[in-house]
């Protein structure tokens, strides 16, 4: 029986990595996947997952107004699909992410999403919070803090690397812009830890 997954972490994780090797195994065994991408994010040019360890591969496009169950139910027409894979997962809507579980529900396809959990000033994203809320299961990626404990939060930089606190939920950007922490250092930097 098919699922809705969401793999979800703060950044520097390896949720790319993790999806590209999903889709490798797949296709592996000779299983179809149709792997999509966030048109938002063109860090590494449009319409490719690439992960930070220097492995890529080329990805369908999902924006705001995309209907993600009926291009994989088009794409069913053409070639039997054995796994949907979402990178950059938190960009999708509540809408996309009901779609998704469409494709599970009714097209019997597994849906393997993978996206951050949070935002710079620890809010929820739209996708990430209805992915928590509709997945069949979750699961963390974890990375480090640089004081050695579970980074789970996320401060964005400025270009002197001074903590940024206000601004709009999503701008795009790597490690020159994004710092992965811990809870008491994203308090601390941010000013919002009580002494």
């Amino acid at each position: 029986m098919a699922k809705l997954y969401f793999y979800y972490s703060t950044m520097n994780a390896g949720k790319s990595t993790t999806l590209l090797q999903s889709a490798y195994n797949y296709n592996e065994r000779n299983m179809n996947t149709l792997v999509y991408t966030a048109a938002i994010d063109d860090r590494f040019g449009a319409g490719r997952v690439t992960s930070r360890i220097g492995i890529s591969q080329q990805a369908k496009l999902f924006n705001r107004e995309s209907n993600l169950f009926e291009e994989i139910k088009r794409h069913l027409a053409s070639e039997k699909l054995h796994c949907i894979l979402i990178d950059e997962a938190q960009f999708l809507t509540k809408q996309q992410v009901y779609q998704l579980s469409d494709v599970v529900d009714l097209l019997n396809i597994p849906v393997l999403c993978y996206g951050l959990r949070t935002d710079f000033q620890a809010e929820l994203f739209e996708g990430s919070q209805y992915l928590l809320a509709w997945a069949d299961q979750l699961e963390e990626l974890k990375t480090i803090c640089h004081c050695g404990r579970k980074a789970n939060f996320v401060l964005r930089l400025n270009e002197r690397g001074d903590v940024v606190k206000d601004g709009e939920q999503i701008q795009i950007g790597g490690n020159e812009r994004y710092l992965s922490v811990c809870r008491f250092h994203f308090k601390q930097k941010t000013g919002k830890l009580h002494n």
